[in-house]
């Protein structure tokens, strides 16, 4: 036999890590490590190690429900949460509530008939999981997911698995709810039975929370039935313990000023840079592209330079933000915490399934500042929660009310905009002192990094990100109540910080911009990117048509940047047009005097169209006018098989863009409106047309 020089053992040893790696799916290396789950554990005192196998961890606590959640933007996470506790309170069963990617589904079908499973999934963007879910999402509606040998007959491995489903979705998207609908029909195909609807929440017609709440009263009764259970009188039992630490200051070095993990905490920051652990990221440019004093639209430049991140053209960016020091304040002052609010505070969880949410030991000051959810919506069923602590009897009547009566609530609170510490202080300006702290943390949401689409390219600048952001104030007719958006708000103190105001205070609002323990200063600001599927062709001659008005713009911005650097370098190009509009040329026209810069570059291959709302006296001029207005250029380009884009405003602008586009179709082909709208959703299907939109 042949003796084995080096060069066939390193084939070998690549073939032989290759079988392994195929044969066990990764399972001894593909479970990245999660660094913010694992300050939890280390901050906690518990063992870093967990098991993947689900049904293994509800027997070692003594589980019988698990609440799984598929969650983007938290708030999926938030009512699995609520369904959890609400089971536990109402119904005495032993609930625990897992995140879909810490498990793996290959044993479901030998999931105990006495056990229920109950699922929560958004959906996200065009009919996609959430990053979190998309591996049990695959698994699930694969065309032949490999159970482990349990019972159940082999077309019903899931025969013994009973589960309750409630979606998340936007009817501005065309693909609604389409997770929740899609995985409740590969569960009842492979044999499971689901207890109640398959329940689905709004979040485009701002229905979500009632939704959810007129969907659980039934199915908690078709539950009960179907386990046996009783309903008893709900009791509050706090998942954690909040313990005061007269042992430690503020100034102790174990003790979490809002730094995300511990790595951070010990000035120690290193990647993966993800959504568990953000690279705080220097600013290194920033100024205003309005034009007019009462508006604000911010231009940054973030450098990842070192960091190892990396971004596509197309991507999007998360801005991890810091709750304005009026909202801290206001929220610090009902609850009476303004003498404690920098006291040390060790935050447990009473159940060994209950992960807190955020590092301890830490300061009451710090998990409202940097990790609570104060600014936003309230939710009547918390309300509800609360009244049982109001202050005298006639605050309790109030919170009663308004968490029994939908109406009184819309009218009160929701049409208002007001967020917890408002309705609080409303109700009653006494502070709120019975309130346990645990209660709070269990029901306000944690704060979630916002995603912005990144304004540049990858190709032109592969190691600074740029971010195009309007700065959000919502007005509410017949209420002194003004929005401010926590993050664009917080970049614009930063901008304002950058450029030369040592206290920066926009609208009001102060931030503590330097961060924990001033670890932001030289304006930083905590980031991740999120790889998206809103891409340019891979032949840049390919023509493309764009649609963004506002700062729907921002990625075509990046996208135009890439065409013309690869004109520049000398590849073909194909026609790139885009439709953009604003109010008005002298105002809110971003990147005005980029376009033409461009234009030098692309030549006849580039089409800017303009559509200015405000500058037609008697009418408003918008995008999709100006897109009807060039019906034949679209129509031939997209018989060239031209990818079609759309970034904004989902609920208006999309929906009239791609009305108008059957409208073209139909009209220029001489065909019906039938054909034409199928048309359109052989294009979505098919990635032609390709959405980046938002409430």
């Amino acid at each position: 036999m042949a003796q084995l020089d080096t060069l066939d053992l390193i084939v070998l040893a690549v073939l032989l890590v290759s079988s392994v790696a195929y044969f066990t799916k990764g399972t001894y290396w593909g479970i990245q490590k999660d660094p913010y789950a694992s300050s939890y554990a280390l901050a906690n005192g518990n063992k870093a190690g967990k098991t993947r196998d689900i049904l293994k961890k509800m027997d070692e606590t003594g589980k019988n429900c698990v609440v799984f959640y598929g969650s983007q933007t938290g708030t999926a996470e938030d009512y699995a949460s609520r369904l959890s506790k609400e089971g536990s309170s109402r119904f005495g069963l032993k609930t625990m509530v897992a995140d879909l990617e810490d498990y793996e589904y290959e044993n479901l079908d030998t999931f105990p008939e006495d056990k229920v499973a109950i699922f929560v999934l958004a959906t996200y963007g065009e009919g996609e999981p959430t990053d979190n879910a998309v591996e049990f999402y695959e698994f699930i509606t694969g065309e032949d997911p490999s159970f482990s040998s349990g019972s159940g007959s082999d077309d019903k491995p899931l025969a013994n698995l009973k589960y309750v489903a409630f979606g998340l979705g936007n009817n501005t998207y065309e693909h609604y709810n389409a997770i929740v609908r899609r995985a409740d029909a590969a569960l009842t195909k492979l044999g499971a039975c689901r207890i109640g609807k398959a329940g689905e929440g709004d979040d485009g017609a701002g229905t979500m929370e009632e939704d959810f709440l007129a969907w659980k009263e039934p199915m908690w009764t078709e539950f009960a039935e179907k386990m046996g259970l009783e309903e008893r009188e709900a009791v509050y039992e706090p998942v954690f313990s909040v313990t005061e630490r007269e042992d430690l200051s503020p100034d102790s070095g174990e003790v979490y000023l809002g730094e995300p993990n511990k790595n951070h905490l010990e000035g120690t920051s290193k990647g993966p840079y993800n959504s568990h652990n953000p690279y705080i990221a220097p600013i290194v440019e920033s100024r205003e592209v309005f034009t007019v004093k009462d508006r604000n639209c911010l231009h940054m430049e973030i450098d990842i330079s070192g960091s190892n991140l990396t971004y596509q053209t197309g991507d999007h960016i998360a801005v991890w933000p810091t709750n304005a020091g009026k909202e801290v304040d206001r929220f610090i002052k009902a609850l009476g915490l303004a003498d404690n609010r920098h006291k040390v505070i060790s935050v447990k969880g009473l159940d060994p399934t209950a992960r807190v949410p955020f590092p301890t030991p830490t300061t009451f000051d710090a998990v409202v500042r940097y990790h609570m959810e104060i600014c936003g919506p309230v939710s009547r069923q918390f309300v509800s929660q609360l009244a049982a602590f109001a202050p005298n009897d006639t605050s309790k009547a109030e919170m009663t009310k308004l968490g029994e009566d939908k109406d009184y609530f819309q009218e009160k609170v929701s049409s208002h905009y007001l967020n917890i510490a408002q309705l609080l202080l409303r109700v009653d300006p006494n502070p709120w002192t019975k309130i346990p702290f645990p209660l709070f943390i269990e029901g306000v949401n944690k704060i979630q990094p916002r995603y912005y689409s990144i304004s540049s390219s990858s190709l032109v600048q592969k190691k600074k990100i740029s971010i195009t952001a309007v700065v959000e104030e919502i007005r509410v007719p017949g209420s002194e109540n003004i929005v401010k958006g926590v993050t664009t708000n917080y970049l614009l103190a930063l901008k304002q910080k950058q450029h030369g105001d040592p206290h920066p205070d926009p609208h009001g609002l102060t931030y503590a911009i330097t961060g924990p323990r001033n670890k932001y200063d030289g304006i930083h600001v905590p980031v991740h990117v999120r790889h998206s599927n809103f891409k340019l062709p891979s032949d840049p001659s390919k023509p493309i048509i764009m649609v963004g008005p506002g700062s729907g713009v921002a990625p075509f911005r990046g996208f135009i940047q890439e065409r013309a650097a690869q004109a520049k370098a000398g590849e073909k190009v194909g026609m790139t047009v885009l439709f953009y509009g604003c109010r008005r040329s002298s105002e809110d026209f971003l990147y005005k005097d980029e376009w033409d810069t461009y234009k030098q570059s692309l030549g006849d291959s580039f089409a800017l169209f303009l559509a200015f709302s405000r500058e037609t006296p008697g009418q408003k001029i918008y995008v999709q006018k100006r897109l009807q207005e060039q019906a034949d250029l679209v129509n031939t380009l997209l018989q060239q098989k031209a990818n079609f884009y759309v970034c904004g405003d989902a609920a208006n602008m999309a929906r009239e863009v791609n009305v108008m586009l059957g409208q073209i179709i139909a009209e220029k082909r001489g065909i019906s409106s039938e054909k034409a709208e199928s048309i359109v959703k052989g294009m979505r299907s098919s990635n032609q047309y390709q959405e980046d939109v938002w409430s």
